[in-house]
């Protein structure tokens, strides 16, 4: 075992399993910058490396209680087709074999659209309960539709960066359903929501040719003692100053990939 791949998963692994953040958009830029793995091997082995860990955190989650099913369905009804039509569009025009530039320049977008999705979450969740709350019906009744679109998003971005599922998806969750999540439902939802899409967006790069197994399992060893460690103190953690400073790291490493 490759112990320092291992130490990784387990930083991320936690990190995941306390916000529901970092499974691409904190695994990725590590296995490219610190480890020189390819941009397309990085991607396809942290989609089915996310998939896999957030297994074990979703359990912990649903055991709370802290799983909203009826928005990972909704989620799904957009985010899986699009992952799907994804893979397909990549396998026809042999995306998945173009040069490693603009996979990182892809994913260095990704991370920065994260970084100020994370920095503006607060300003997002007060203005959907504004919305939510001065106009009910109109709300609930878009609700819905705005979800599936969401996910329809989060699957063409899953798909092509491996970044987003978590951070995107509780920022789009946190403006969507201001009232129905509270923070420790929000990081349950969208761990449960990212199981299918990063398996099948994984298992996509995986018959692509895009996956080191040895690399996977280094990374699962660490990764799923942090991540069941990470659930349980969630609902203990200091959210906001944790989601701040992860805003600013992954800005940081945005800079850095772009300027690549």
């Amino acid at each position: 075992m490759d112990w320092s791949t291992g130490v990784a998963g387990l930083l991320v692994g936690t990190i995941v399993g306390i916000t529901g953040v970092g499974g691409g958009a904190l695994m990725t830029p590590i296995l490219v910058l610190l480890f020189g793995i390819s941009p397309q091997t990085a991607v396809g082995t942290d989609l089915l490396y996310a998939s896999i860990t957030k297994m074990f955190g979703t359990v912990v989650h649903h055991n709370h209680g802290t799983v909203d099913w009826g928005v990972v369905k909704r989620l799904a009804l957009g985010s899986l087709p699009a992952a799907a039509l994804t893979l397909v569009w990549m396998n026809l025009t042999q995306t998945h074999q173009i040069k490693s530039g603009f996979i990182i320049t892809a994913v260095g977008i990704a991370l920065m659209i994260t970084a100020l999705g994370m920095l503006g979450k607060d300003w997002l969740h007060a203005m959907g309960r504004k919305l939510r709350v001065g106009d009910v019906e109109k709300f609930k009744s878009a609700q819905p539709v705005l979800t599936v679109l969401a996910g329809a998003v989060l699957g063409v971005l899953v798909t092509l960066t491996s970044i987003g599922a978590g951070a995107l998806g509780t920022v789009m969750l946190v403006y969507l359903y201001p009232l129905r999540l509270n923070a420790s439902k929000l990081v349950g939802t969208d761990l449960a929501h990212a199981i299918p899409l990063a398996l099948i967006a994984g298992l996509g790069h995986l018959s692509l040719g895009n996956v080191n197994y040895t690399l996977l399992l280094n990374l699962l060893a660490g990764s799923i003692p942090g991540i069941l460690l990470g659930s349980v103190i969630s609902t203990r953690a200091p959210m906001t100053l944790i989601r701040y400073a992860i805003a600013l790291v992954l800005g940081a490493v945005s800079i850095k990939m772009l300027s690549l």
